[in-house]
């Protein structure tokens, strides 16, 4: 027997997220219109299966669509190609009811066997995408990850609009999962058809389609007049100017040639924006589940040794970075942000202590401590961030060569496993959603050790995975304070190993110019990072 999950006391009682209703859409919205958003560097796909960073998460998002998807502005989730589903009674097998006459932006309609294929494709080591471990609990993933399958056994396709997808084991997370941008469905053949190149040639079911890409200039996204969310997206089209300058941007903002700068008020600027009431106006701020943080790759000498990692966690002085991006955040002890379930309440991390930073060096074996180097993403204010921390490096011993590169080539780096250190700053991890578990499997767990991943620390502890999968898989609401106890105690154990250097946790602002229209919380988006531009519009 199957349960139809139709309401939210349902849900609850099953230990699920609550499903929102369904968005209203809004009155006062103007259709029609372009508007330009800047970005100092160029896009580096628009792949759903590879693209994981603060620049395309919110382009991939408007031109694809998964099973389930989140109300505008918030982190409730809602139906998104999947009309409706039913859960077994054990929990462990999803069937999903697809829409009926969804299309593809070449305009063949959407069926089942898209949503295996795109689970499959997500889930081969061959695709080497960052989220493949979100997936872990379907089953036949360990086959898939080993590379003795080819196919994921617990998606199964019922009928062209059904989809059954087993687990083999309980996910507390696994609605969420299906709302991310690596769960959207794709078409097999114009993937086969892109030959390699589909984060160029990407086709989705989204609210816009990509019209035009010229490389190191400009990417436009017209609306798909086929959408299947009646009235949306508001806008003809959206232009992603790249190549400019923060700073400009910004100038430009203030002369009405731009809507949205998309790397947000220069740090530089900050406080002449804030102090023009007129500017100031047209700034919107809004909360994060957000770290930032230095990655120690663990594989690399000396950052093997454990008690290195804590020396240079002790050598770092979070204040002075914090006061350099005009205290819009506070520092961090730990891996999740304090808003987080599960955090360590009381926990203080390592303190800021240069000397026994600098004695505890010398008993590792480095009295006179090592050369390395520090990778950062060379938008403001993350090379002087990089600055401040190489200075605190060299208080004890240690000399940080700073690589500053565009964002592309840092997360390649990354993914690589060839930087020794790198600060996150304008990579930094923002939650795709609201659980402590993914601040750890993508970033700290095995699953995320691959290449092309986002764990830069290539840390890799069995232990802990066993633990993180015994959290999760705790779906009864009774028992939800044991899941976070569970997940604190992995997140103490990250601590103690010392992977990272926690830094800070921000807030957000952003900046919109005064012919935008749309609620505040759409610019701040919580999910589609940083705007939501399928419900945004022009006034004028």
């Amino acid at each position: 027997m199957k349960k139809l999950l139709t309401s939210t006391a349902l849900m609850f009682a099953m230990g699920l997220p609550a499903l929102a209703q369904e968005y209203t859409p809004d009155p006062a919205a103007t259709p029609g219109g372009n508007i330009v958003v800047t970005y100092k560097d160029d896009v580096a796909t628009l792949d759903p299966a590879i693209g994981y960073d603060w620049q395309n998460w919110s382009m991939i998002k408007s031109l694809f669509d998964g099973l389930m998807d989140y109300v505008p502005g918030t982190t409730d989730l809602r139906p998104g190609l999947a009309e409706s589903y039913e859960i077994s009674d054990d929990g462990l097998t999803y069937t999903f009811n697809l829409r009926p006459g969804v299309l593809f932006h070449n305009g063949r309609e959407m069926t089942a066997e898209d949503v295996k294929y795109s689970l499959d494709r997500v889930t081969n080591p061959e695709t080497l995408s960052p989220g493949a471990g979100f997936f872990a609990s379907i089953a036949g993933y360990d086959a898939m990850s080993d590379g003795s399958a080819t196919s994921l056994s617990g998606v199964t396709v019922i009928d062209p609009l059904t989809v059954s997808i087993t687990l083999s084991r309980p996910d507390a997370t696994f609605l969420h999962v299906m709302a991310l941008n690596f769960a959207s469905v794709v078409p097999q053949e114009a993937v086969e058809a892109a030959n390699g190149d589909f984060g160029k040639m990407p086709v989705g079911t989204g609210a816009f389609s990509l019209d035009e890409w010229v490389i190191g200039q400009r990417l436009v996204f017209a609306k798909n007049e086929n959408y299947w969310r009646a009235g949306v997206p508001y806008l003809d089209a959206v232009t992603f100017e790249v190549g400019q300058e923060p700073v400009v941007a910004l100038l430009r903002l203030q002369n009405g040639e731009v809507d949205v700068p998309g790397d947000g008020i220069p740090p530089a600027k900050f406080t002449e924006v804030m102090g023009d009431p007129a500017q100031a106006a047209q700034v919107i701020e809004g909360g994060q589940l957000q770290t930032g943080y230095i990655t120690l790759n663990v594989t690399m000498p000396p950052f093997d040794n454990v008690a290195v990692r804590q020396a240079v966690n002790m050598a770092i002085n979070k204040e002075r970075i914090v006061q350099i991006i005009n205290g819009r955040a506070v520092p961090a002890t730990q891996p999740l942000p304090p808003s987080m379930p599960g955090y360590t309440e009381g926990y203080a991390g390592y303190p800021f202590d240069p000397e026994a930073a600098k004695a505890m060096l010398a008993d590792a074996g480095f009295p006179d401590g090592f050369e390395t180097d520090l990778y950062v993403m060379n938008t403001d204010p993350n090379p002087r961030i990089a600055q401040a921390i190489q200075q605190d490096l060299s208080s004890i011993g240690i000399t940080a060569n700073i690589l500053s590169l565009a964002q592309a080539n840092v997360i390649e780096a990354g993914g690589a496993g060839t930087a020794p250190m790198i600060w996150s700053g304008g990579m930094a991890w923002i939650a795709d959603f609201p659980d402590p578990s993914n601040f750890y499997g993508p970033i700290l767990g095995c699953a995320g050790v691959v290449e092309g991943g986002w764990n830069w620390s290539r840390y890799c502890v069995p232990a802990l995975d066993e633990m993180a999968t015994a959290a999760d898989s705790i779906t009864d609401p009774a028992m939800m304070d044991e899941r976070m106890s569970k997940w604190s105690d992995v997140y103490m154990s990250v601590m103690e190993d010392a992977p990272w250097v926690p830094v800070f946790n921000e807030q957000r602002y952003t900046m919109r110019s005064p012919r935008m229209g749309g609620a505040d919380e759409l610019y701040v988006d919580p999910v589609s990072i940083p705007v939501n531009y399928d419900y945004v519009y022009a006034t004028e």
